[in-house]
């Protein structure tokens, strides 16, 4: 798939799973094995993101258009989803190449490689999750077809959206299981799709951080949606299943108690904050984007589990819209969301409802309003 480069626009930025600073913990603190795995992972990610900089002529800033859902916002949904579109798996045969080769396709009989088929389910439920709730046609709502890569490189300690497909390694089974097995990563990393082709957030700094967290927003409500849970069943870990028994860990991040997903002496302590007052202003992970989005998230949880009930179809619906208003620009942070936040369910359900009062007061408990 890659529909928003046949329609004119700039080449979407690629996104990791897990973040930079895990992967630079486990170099210095882990053993010989684990630092060799964690270093070729980083060489791995960096030589997608210099074929990524050097073929894009992406401008920071730049909006080419207004998607289709965009210009017929706000006060309903897309048109109508056509049904699923056409899946496609391929395997890189453990080495660097993408696609690779085609393994399984649509149709096909099933195959006996289970991450194979934990690409292919997942990849369907989070389409299915984006067309029964929100009418949406694919990841471009232009129902393109999705593909996804397994076993790319040896030992691969990740995950990425390249703009055009998933790719998944195997991960290195001693810290990390198989980047297949959380239906909530692909539905991340599928997200960015839809960022990309709705608001082309920019992926630098807080602008960045509320990108991976509305990444990490829908990729939660897909679990959700998948496993029928409301907002009391839900672990709101993000990645949970991801970690081996050797972790001290139970996902990459929490959304309900940001910073405190893992403590682990080679992984290091998860470094989200929950508040503003505690945003981090580095260089490192573009500006802190996996570190600063525990700020909307924990924001996203607060209003999820204070409206209660199934928390795509209010708090999931109001972001969702939010994320397809003209309000948001490529730059826009934090504030403009949440203010957009609030405006989406005050027009929906009244200044005074709950959903509102529910919305206005998670921005508020986090620091941003």
């Amino acid at each position: 798939m890659n529909s928003s480069l046949q329609r004119g626009r700039a080449r979407p930025h690629r996104c990791w799973f897990v973040p930079p600073h895990i992967v630079e913990s486990i170099v210095r603190r882990g053993n010989d094995d684990q630092r060799d795995r964690a270093f070729r992972t980083l060489q791995n990610d960096m030589s997608f993101r210099t074929l990524r900089t050097g073929s894009s002529g992406q401008r920071l800033g730049a909006r080419p258009f207004l998607s289709r859902n965009r210009q017929r916002l706000i006060a309903g949904l897309g048109a109508g989803a056509a049904g699923p579109p056409r899946l496609t798996i391929y395997s890189a045969d453990h080495r660097l190449r993408v696609p690779g080769r085609l393994i399984w396709r649509q149709g096909d009989e099933e195959i006996g490689d289970r991450a194979v088929r934990e690409a292919r389910d997942y990849l369907d439920a989070t389409v299915r999750f984006y067309s029964d709730v929100f009418r949406r046609d694919s990841i471009d709502n232009a129902g393109s077809p999705l593909s996804g890569t397994v076993h790319f490189a040896r030992d691969y300690d990740n995950a990425f959206w390249n703009g055009a497909e998933m790719v998944f390694g195997d991960g290195d089974r001693e810290l990390f299981n198989r980047f297949t097995v959380s239906v909530d990563i692909i539905g991340h990393e599928l997200t960015h799709g839809v960022t990309d082709d709705e608001s082309s957030l920019i992926y630098w700094g807080e602008t960045g951080a509320l990108n991976e967290s509305i990444s990490d927003v829908f990729g939660s409500l897909v679990k959700q949606y998948h496993l029928d849970q409301d907002v009391r069943d839900a672990d709101w870990l993000v990645g949970e299943g991801l970690f081996t028994e050797e972790v001290n860990g139970v996902a990459l991040r929490s959304m309900k108690a940001p910073g405190t997903a893992y403590d682990d002496p080679v992984l290091g302590v998860d470094p989200q904050p929950a508040h503003m007052k505690d945003y981090q202003r580095v260089f490192t992970d573009n500006g802190g984007v996996h570190i600063n989005s525990g700020i909307p998230n924990h924001a996203f949880y607060l209003a999820a589990v204070d409206i209660g009930g199934k928390a795509w179809e209010t708090t999931g619906l109001v972001w969702y819209l939010a994320l397809l208003s003209p309000r948001l620009r490529p730059t826009s942070g934090f504030r403009e969301f949440a203010d957009s936040t609030v405006s989406i369910a005050e027009q929906r359900y009244g200044v005074t409802s709950d959903e509102a009062v529910a919305i206005r007061g998670a921005w508020t408990e986090v620091g941003v309003l």
